[in-house]
């Protein structure tokens, strides 16, 4: 990666172990590092021609007023320039509130020093550097005429063949990569990066999978912006998805397969540090040979370290939602145990648990609504189902790893006393 990087930190060993690691990442780049005093006296000679992104190191003080806070000054004083360069912020000290200001001052990304690692001060610069490069070839695309516009190709180096789904932020499409010779599906956002609200929406999908290799783990092969549009290519799964699947009718050998093998995936998921927080039948794709790959990491976010979703905002299906996501309290792993609880008993009785005239109505059930019953032929997997809906977090199943013991247990169980239909 060619990138000219700056590195702002007062300790010089620490300005060396920055260097170095992101050496690693941009082995082609220009890596500068200087001490707080050098960068004082120059900070106005340091302009977008001359540098793509700043690695700002500074304390960032316990609230956005603390006089102490000199890296939200620093922000504060910089936000003004037009010229200046993206900021990549590694705070000292600080907490939620002084990141959240950080941000909104115009910082690339909010780090908390003392949790930083090599992977995700890497992962951070590498996503900081994408949006200098979408803001640089949006800035290039709004100066051509409109006619030039259009007559672009919007993905050079990919054949669209036909679009196989849409949603209100993105269009997928079938198409074929020329470097790979390969069919992928083709992410395309519908949202230019100037939309506050959304941007970065691929680039979060792309950061939470990119560095998981598994074969239940859908594989990205490409992510790009151009014409102010983020892109993602990824693998194509001709079979289609879990959701076909059930509308086809299951029986109980089936159910309890794929519950195991999406109770596998999680593990992955999970012992990556990442929630999904949108798992559901259309993200669950099929491969050629019946087994199940997760897609659309959208939404997923590391362990416990955001609420549900800002007030007012509804993120992912609500036939899905764990009560704690409907409320908007803060998740971890067992939200995702509540989804697939929800998924189970759907392959099961072929229709969802709680349903009604509006999102509201459907997430109020999933808080206060009983614990669904399945009916009488399938009532020996009822403990299955209770161990993954339970309405708090704590009365569920703790685990990916529990839920593939207890399908295995049951799954076991099955073989040796035959099989039933599911209705």
């Amino acid at each position: 990666m060619k990138a000219r990087l700056l590195i702002v930190d007062q300790d010089a060993r620490y300005r060396e172990w920055l260097r170095q690691h992101l050496g690693v990442l941009c082995p082609e780049g220009t890596i500068a590092a200087v001490d707080v005093e050098e960068f004082e006296r120059t900070r106005d000679a340091i302009t977008r021609s001359a540098c793509d992104l700043v690695v700002l190191s500074a304390r960032f003080g316990e609230r956005p007023e603390d006089p102490e806070s000199a890296g939200l000054e620093w922000l504060r004083q910089l936000r003004g320039l037009e010229e200046f360069p993206a900021i990549l912020a590694l705070a000292e000290d600080g907490n939620e509130l002084t990141a959240v200001r950080a941000l909104q001052l115009g910082a690339a990304d909010y780090l908390p020093k003392r949790l930083l690692t090599a992977d995700r001060l890497r992962t951070a610069v590498r996503l900081a550097l994408r949006r200098v490069e979408l803001q640089t070839s949006s800035a290039t695309m709004s100066r051509l005429p409109v006619a030039e516009r259009s007559l672009r190709d919007p993905i050079a180096g990919y054949t669209i063949r036909r679009t196989i789904g849409e949603s209100e932020k993105a269009i997928v499409y079938l198409a074929t990569s020329d470097a790979l010779s390969l069919d992928v599906a083709l992410k395309v956002s519908k949202i230019e990066r100037d939309e506050e609200n959304e941007r970065q929406a691929l680039a979060r999908e792309y950061e939470a999978i990119c560095e998981i290799h598994d074969p239940a783990i859908v594989k990205i092969y490409d992510y790009g912006v151009l014409q102010g549009r983020e892109y993602l290519a990824m693998e194509y799964f001709p079979r289609g998805d879990l959701k076909a699947r059930v509308q086809r009718g299951m029986i109980e050998a089936d159910v309890l397969r794929y519950i195991e093998q999406i109770a596998r995936a999680l593990e992955v998921v999970h012992a990556a540090g990442i929630v999904h927080r949108d798992l559901k039948p259309p993200n669950v794709m099929l491969r050629d040979n019946d087994e199940v790959v997760l897609i659309d990491f959208g939404l997923a976010r590391v362990h416990g370290a955001l609420q549900s979703t800002r007030k007012g905002v509804l993120r992912g299906s609500p036939y899905y939602m764990s009560p704690e996501q409907a409320l908007g309290e803060k998740l971890d792993a067992r939200t995702d145990l509540y989804s697939l609880g929800i998924i189970c008993y759907e392959m099961l009785t072929g229709r969802k648990p709680y349903t009604g005239t509006s999102a509201l109505d459907v997430l109020q059930q999933h808080v206060n609504a009983p614990m669904p019953r399945l009916p009488k032929p399938l009532e020996h997997l009822q403990s299955l189902l209770d161990g993954l809906l339970a309405k708090t977090p704590g009365e569920r199943l703790a685990s990916a790893t529990q839920v593939v013991e207890a399908v295995s247990g049951l799954r076991a169980l099955r073989e040796r006393g035959g099989s039933a239909a599911v209705a």
